[in-house]
């Protein structure tokens, strides 16, 4: 084979692989969730509420028996995103709603809160530090950010009543309200997620909506 057929070849290839990365690229970028905003129009030196729910299906899309969170936005509405932008050095006040049924942990350490103000969060008005997931309902989800040490065990509503099974949920639905705060650091992009792993049907529970965003995968995109 000549030399020019040799180049041919390597330049086809080539050219093939660059566009099958800009097609995955912007397969991506379609399929990625919105980004909800608290950021814009912050005043410095006040808090951001935040409040999220855990489902134990979504219920619709492609993906309707996967476990999710939802992040209800400042214009009212509940977005079906974990991908956030957070002003930085700021208090952000959690509420979460969960929805879900729950199980004991397979790592007990995980049941411990960490990183939040006070290392607490309050489970219907009760403050707790850990939650013992082999009593009780157990731990349906965790809300993690291991990069800046928080972690709070998010306790399971009773698997048994009749849940809700299409997000959003409403208060109508068996649930416990879980708050918690932290302090956001400075400017830069924060992984967080479940290590609960609920991925049924996956191994050891760990795929599916356990590495997808939107699911129990998200981002803290912090900025000044």
């Amino acid at each position: 084979m000549s030399k020019s057929a040799r180049l041919s070849i390597v330049v086809t290839i080539a050219g093939v692989a660059i566009g099958l990365v800009i097609f995955t690229t912007m397969a991506f970028l379609r399929s990625s969730p919105p980004t909800v905003d608290f950021a814009t129009g912050h005043q410095p030196g006040q808090p951001v509420n935040l409040t999220i729910q855990t489902v134990g299906s979504i219920g619709y899309g492609a993906h309707p028996t996967w476990v999710s969170y939802l992040t209800h936005a400042p214009d009212n509405q509940w977005v079906h995103t974990t991908l956030w932008d957070l002003p930085a050095n700021t208090r952000i006040n959690v509420t979460d709603y969960e929805y879900d049924g729950g199980s004991p942990l397979r790592n007990q350490q995980i049941g411990q809160v960490t990183g939040t103000i006070g290392n607490i969060e309050t489970v219907n008005g009760q403050p707790v530090h850990v939650i013992n997931s082999n009593a009780g309902n157990g731990v349906a989800h965790t809300f993690s950010i291991p990069t800046l040490g928080i972690n709070v065990p998010l306790y399971a509503v009773n698997g048994n009543l009749n849940l809700c099974a299409v997000a959003p949920c409403t208060t109508s639905s068996p649930h416990n309200i879980i708050k918690f705060s932290f302090t956001t650091p400075g400017p830069g992009e924060y992984p967080w997620q479940c290590f609960v792993p609920c991925g049924l049907g996956y191994l050891y529970g760990n795929g599916g909506p356990m590495q997808s965003f939107g699911y129990m995968d998200g981002f803290l995109k912090v900025v000044a």
